[in-house]
């Protein structure tokens, strides 16, 4: 397994978080969210993921106005194909959703992380098969 190594701008992302990922992160630290730990400005290849919970391999990414210009749209598109091809699942919210609906994102963002992560240990190999 390749050496995780953070990108040289997650620190200034985490420092100038917008509000709607800073309200969504105080709901999902300290294992808030179902037990579940999640990452903040989580590397992922080349991209830079806004919330990672690596037991579920789930990323999930706030979005604002500016996604939803056509050559933003693409690149996401993109960015989702590269990271569903390392195995992660991507979760995206508009940012007015995390305002609106925070019960209804963080019931998504539960639910999917529990499904994945069952879905992850009955994939793990059996230590005690032989």
């Amino acid at each position: 397994m390749p050496i995780r190594r953070p990108h040289r701008n997650a620190r200034t992302l985490r420092q100038t978080m917008p509000e709607a990922e800073r309200r969504l992160w105080a709901r999902l630290r300290n294992r808030g969210l179902g037990g579940f730990r999640f990452r903040r400005q989580h590397t992922v290849g080349p991209y830079v993921a806004d919330f990672a919970c690596v037991e579920a391999r789930l990323v999930i990414e706030c979005d604002g106005e500016q996604h939803g210009f056509p050559d933003a749209l693409k690149r996401d598109a993109a960015r989702d194909e590269f990271m569903k091809k390392q195995g992660w699942i991507v979760l995206r919210f508009w940012n007015n959703e995390v305002y609106d609906n925070m019960d209804g994102v963080l019931e998504k963002i539960l639910e999917t992380a529990e499904n994945s992560s069952r879905f992850l240990k009955t994939q793990a190999p059996d230590d005690n098969a032989e």
